[in-house]
């Protein structure tokens, strides 16, 4: 199995997403080019946080027009597996993978600091490894994480399962304390209609081994392996 983890200019969690499926997934992985169509021949591709093109007009606006992610459109569209963390989920939203939009946090202040998610759905390539209602212990680090859509197409969201992570309090209640950036319904991850595309603010390549604090975020990159082999 091999995974494909883009660089663009402003990427700074590139080469933490490597060594997360290196290292702790133990699969082979490959750094892709922000300008090169070619994917590599790559079972997975993750889209990973940072600042891509400096976030200027806005997370994600100009990353979505990069050769790379016309490549992973085309991807995403047959089936391939696209895990997009943090600014990655910020890209997959403006490129029109995923629905909606992530705005300033509501405290308009940068959020850095480990949080509670509730799985909200483990049957999805990403979170095959979870029990559903489990509660991960996984870092944000954001300004632009407020998730927002409109109400019909929450209403999809919530008729089809595709929220599949919401922040919640260690406990896995649903509460506004336990919101870190005003998302709406606490959303914190959400997957497309096919439910191969996932976006996550949340880091879990940060969460991937003891030294980092906990290893919760193993899960992710477990479950993506898992779907993986059983194809």
């Amino acid at each position: 199995m091999k995974f494909g983890v883009i660089i663009f200019p402003g990427s700074n969690c590139d080469h933490d997403a490597l060594w997360a499926v290196e290292h702790v997934a133990k699969q082979e992985a490959t750094f892709l080019w922000h300008e090169s169509h070619d994917l590599e021949n790559c079972d997975a591709i993750i889209v990973p946080g940072g600042f891509a093109y400096g976030d200027y007009l806005r997370t994600g606006a100009i990353a979505k027009f990069s050769p790379v992610m016309e490549s992973v459109r085309k991807f995403a569209a047959s089936g391939g597996l696209v895990l997009g963390i943090c600014n990655g989920f910020q890209i997959l939203c403006e490129s029109g993978l995923l629905p909606g939009a992530l705005l300033r946090n509501i405290g308009l202040k940068y959020v850095c600091k480990p949080v509670h998610v509730r799985v909200e759905n483990n049957e999805t390539p990403f979170t095959n490894a979870c029990q559903k209602g489990e509660v991960l212990t996984i870092p944000i680090g954001h300004m632009e994480g407020n998730y927002f859509c409109d109400e019909p197409t929450l209403d999809e969201l919530k008729r089809e399962n595709r929220i599949i992570f919401r922040y919640s309090n260690a406990q896995g209640e649903i509460t506004a304390e336990a919101n870190p950036n005003g998302s709406l319904e606490n959303i914190a991850g959400i997957c497309n209609e096919g439910g191969n595309v996932l976006g996550m603010m949340p880091h879990p390549e940060r969460a991937s081994e003891p030294e980092l604090g906990g290893t919760d975020g193993v899960k992710i990159f477990q479950s993506l392996v898992g779907a993986m082999a059983a194809k």
